[in-house]
């Protein structure tokens, strides 16, 4: 098996492990603060993002490209410098960006959010900063090695430190009211990603093939050539994010503000953000972890390619990736689209933000092949062009989330439509970008296929669960319709040959069947 799909592979396990305690993380703050916690929660959140976005400049994408490429030549020094550029550069940063959060917070939570009690968490979710810079370039690292273990299991161990801590921090601060609950939520993701930090430098010690702090200033000081290469890569990379991150900042923002001139009350505003960004939105990201594990394994497996003027092979890893995008993003928009309601009950305890789901599950098809387009630009140094991609979509959402949010007949589903919008638009712009940029055949019946298929599968899903097993529990009942669709996806996505025989053979819990067969 290739270092590619092996490496893919491992973080889609890891992948699914972490979006399922992740998962339960949010259950477990949701259930306790409730709506309007969550609010407060996922009004803060957007920030620390943007802070990160900045304090990293793009340099764990620009680490995994340039690693990799010193790495097929056998450069350890010039590894060495890249890490010790990198470390200087995001250390630099992370010093100056921690304290503005901290004094920026309370201007942030009573000017622009509109509700002072975000001033809380703002400031129990400032640490990580300096934290999430360290442990961004050793991931940088270890993915252009192409070792994804450490990154998969740092990932693991921050959300099983994170659970353990959740319900303490914020069952502790709850007496004192829902912000400081929700602060003390945020402090938990803190000490998570501490701990991740810790199992990296672990692992970078065990592992490393060089030295880093001897000369450590000395290549620092001669490192101008390697700062530029990794700027050439690093900006355009952050410019794609920090746009992202900007629109994300501004998104509360703008939806309170938006919510304010329909006529919806601030508490009100809060709690119905809470409900489609806290509740609605993280299910329909679940999927995306494995998107995300092709995405972190396209980058060095598409610059390795790139440099050794490997096309075919270049167009064999898109062609892998687009495809197997498209048939898990499938299933993930059918399961979405038809059990949305009782999912809603089941993890929430209400379905008031199931509509959500609904209404946005088919056009975030389009976002579960987003990330690997994406990671392609930036393997084939085209993250300038997914740059301006990204700021066309942000500020198509954003105009969007302020011209339907403020008519009181949508209210905050004019925000969701606005960021399903704004979505599809960012992934087609870069599908058409790599089209233009490589030699690409489109196999039209393969999209035609699938899309039968979903038809088909979410017909024998919605069949199911509405006419059998109704003296069945709930769960027991969306459990057994959800595993009736999956056997129906997947037959039916052998028999139409999107997924073949010889790839399933390729997963190692299925090799030995394929083998006695």
């Amino acid at each position: 098996m290739s270092k590619f799909l092996k490496g893919t592979l491992i973080l889609i396990v890891a992948g699914l492990i972490t979006r399922v305690l992740g998962f339960i993380n949010r259950i477990v703050v949701a259930r306790v603060i409730g709506e309007e916690g969550v609010g407060l929660y996922m009004m803060a959140v957007p920030t620390l993002v943007l802070a990160i976005t900045i304090t990293q400049m793009g340099l764990p994408v620009a680490i995994s490209k340039l690693v990799a490429e010193a790495d097929a030549t056998g450069d350890q020094r010039k590894v060495k410098k890249i890490l010790v550029v990198s470390l200087a550069t995001t250390g630099g940063l992370s010093i100056l960006f921690f304290p503005t959060m901290v004094l920026l917070a309370p201007l942030l939570a009573k000017t622009l959010f509109t509700d002072p009690r975000t001033y809380y968490p703002l400031l129990a979710i400032s640490p990580v900063v300096p934290i999430v810079a360290v442990s961004s370039v050793l991931r940088g690292y270890f993915q252009g090695k192409q070792q994804m273990k450490p990154y998969a299991y740092s990932q693991l161990m921050e959300q099983i430190v994170r659970i353990s801590l959740i319900a303490f921090c914020t069952n502790l601060f709850l007496p004192y009211g829902i912000e400081y609950a929700a602060a003390g939520a945020m402090f938990s993701s803190v000490i998570g990603e501490l701990a991740s930090l810790v199992y990296l430098m672990y692992m970078f010690k065990r592992k490393k093939k060089i030295k880093i702090r001897p000369q450590f200033f000395s290549y620092a000081k001669s490192g101008k050539e390697t700062f530029i290469s990794l700027m050439r890569i690093a900006l355009p990379t952050t410019g794609s994010r920090l746009i992202g991150s900007i629109a994300w900042f501004f998104e509360p923002i703008v939806v309170a503000n938006s919510l304010a001139i329909a006529g919806v009350a601030t508490a009100l505003a809060t709690k119905q953000y809470g409900e489609l960004t806290g509740y609605a939105l993280p299910l329909l990201m679940l999927p995306s972890f494995i998107t995300y594990s092709l995405s972190t394994s396209l980058v060095p497996a598409i610059s390795e390619a790139a440099a050794r003027q490997q096309l075919f092979m270049i167009e064999h890893r898109v062609q892998q990736a687009m495809r197997l995008s498209l048939i898990t993003g499938g299933l993930a928009t059918i399961v979405l689209y038809v059990f949305a309601d009782p999912l809603m009950q089941l993890m929430y305890g209400t379905s008031n933000s199931a509509i959500f789901i609904k209404v946005m599950a088919p056009f975030f098809l389009f976002y579960y092949c987003q990330g690997p387009l994406q990671a392609v630009l930036q393997g084939l140094d085209l993250a300038k062009a997914a740059m301006i991609n990204s700021f066309i979509g942000s500020v198509v959402k954003t105009v969007c989330i302020f011209a339907l949010a403020t008519r009181p007949s949508l209210g905050i589903m004019g925000a969701a439509l606005a960021i399903s919008i704004g979505t599809v638009l960012v992934t087609l712009l870069h599908f058409a970008t790599i089209v233009k940029a490589i030699s690409y055949s489109i196999y039209l019946f393969e999209y035609i296929y699938t899309l039968l298929i979903m038809a088909i599968a979410g017909a024998v899903g919605h069949i199911t669960f509405h006419y059998s097993w109704s003296s069945l529990p709930i769960n027991m009942r969306t459990l057994a319709s959800i595993i009736v669709t999956t056997v129906v996806y997947t037959v039916l996505l052998i028999i139409f040959k999107l997924l073949k025989r010889e790839e399933l053979a390729r997963i190692p819990l299925l090799r030995l069947f394929f083998r006695k067969n």
